[in-house]
């Protein structure tokens, strides 16, 4: 298993986050996780995971600033970003367009079509 590709849910919801992990791991990826932002960015320094999927709206740290964050340091500005998320389609328009961070290599909204999900990640990393 150590072959295995490690994912970093950062998420807040701990059914969500459950339910990533058993999903993931299912489909053999080894998981990580953190409830929120903050707690997202020091463990993504400190793991290197090969993706991330992030929650948007998070207490302590919301999952933009740790997007931005992420985009921002050298230690982890390749790692891909999926957004999961239960904001509205509005949002990944608004996300896309800006010009401080890049496009997240993927969106979705919550609840999560699975093979659509399976599919990005394995597009991203394998």
């Amino acid at each position: 298993m150590s072959d295995a590709q490690k994912i970093l849910i950062i998420e807040d919801e701990p059914d969500m986050v459950e339910w990533l992990k058993a999903f993931l791991e299912d489909n053999n990826y080894v998981t990580i996780s953190a409830p929120n932002g903050e707690d997202g960015f020091t463990l993504a320094k400190s793991d290197k995971p090969d993706l991330i999927t992030l929650d948007i709206s998070m207490d302590k740290q919301s999952g933009i600033k740790c997007y931005r964050n992420l985009c921002d340091s050298a230690e982890t500005k390749d790692i891909p970003v999926i957004m999961v998320t239960g904001v509205a389609t509005e949002f990944k328009r608004f996300i896309e367009t800006r010009k401080q961070v890049p496009p997240p290599a993927g969106y979705f909204e919550k609840p999560v079509e699975r093979d659509e999900l399976l599919k990005k990640v394995k597009d991203l990393i394998g």
